[in-house]
């Protein structure tokens, strides 16, 4: 049984349409490449799952349930966890507040995400104003974990970082990847990355989906004709 679904799902803001028709599948304890150029519908998708966005038609469905008329906080109480694009946190609060404000019971703890992420252990106290950019992608990821989702999104979560720290961010979801059963979307234009960690993936284009299947499955000629610049 599939733990997220999408079928048919179309969606607009305001009178502009700009998905058509996706559809996806991801299982328990799978990690799904959600890819395609950008402008071709997938944050819009990543916002229709976690009902920051109502979609028009199709099905949207999580853990069995139709999150058709969900907002967005009973999305999260069901076990989305998304970490948004553009490194979004609480920057007044500091590291340690902005992981506790987030907390929900479960196997996720300060211990546990701070051994995941050590530069958020050692910046604990720091507001996150003050912490880098890579540093504060790392603290989404954990205030993501903190609420113990089902689900993890991560949207473009290496997006414009050094690359020290972006290497930092794919060893912790490799991470995640080999030692927990942790369903994970990711959306991300590193092809060699994704190779380490996607069991499957969907391509978006023009707001539809236009491939899926196994990552291995990605030939140089899909990957030209769909990814390519």
């Amino acid at each position: 049984m599939s733990l997220l679904s999408l079928s048919g799902v179309t969606a607009s803001y305001g009178p502009t349409q700009v998905l058509f028709g996706v559809d996806l599948t991801l299982r328990e304890g799978e990690v799904l490449a959600l890819m395609g150029r950008n402008g071709m519908g997938k944050t819009t998708t990543v916002r229709v799952i976690t009902r920051l966005l109502a979609h028009r038609d199709g099905e949207v469905r999580f853990a069995g349930a139709d999150l058709a008329g969900k907002p967005p906080y009973r999305a999260a109480q069901m076990g989305l966890g998304l970490v948004p694009e553009g490194r979004r946190c609480f920057r007044g609060l500091t590291v340690g507040e902005n992981l506790l404000v987030a907390a929900r019971p479960g196997e996720w703890d300060m211990a546990r995400v701070t051994a995941l992420l050590p530069r958020l252990g050692e910046r604990f106290g720091q507001d996150a104003a003050s912490l880098s950019g890579g540093e504060q992608q790392m603290l989404a990821i954990g205030r993501a974990l903190m609420t113990n989702p089902r689900l993890l999104i991560l949207d473009e979560a290496t997006e414009g970082l050094a690359p020290v720290l972006r290497q930092e961010i794919w060893t912790a979801i490799a991470g995640l990847r080999q030692e927990t059963r942790l369903a994970i979307l990711v959306i991300d234009k590193t092809l060699d990355e994704l190779r380490r960690i996607a069991d499957n993936a969907v391509i978006l284009e023009r707001g539809r989906t236009v491939w899926s299947g196994a990552f291995s499955g990605l030939t140089p000629e899909l990957t030209d004709r769909y990814l390519g610049v």
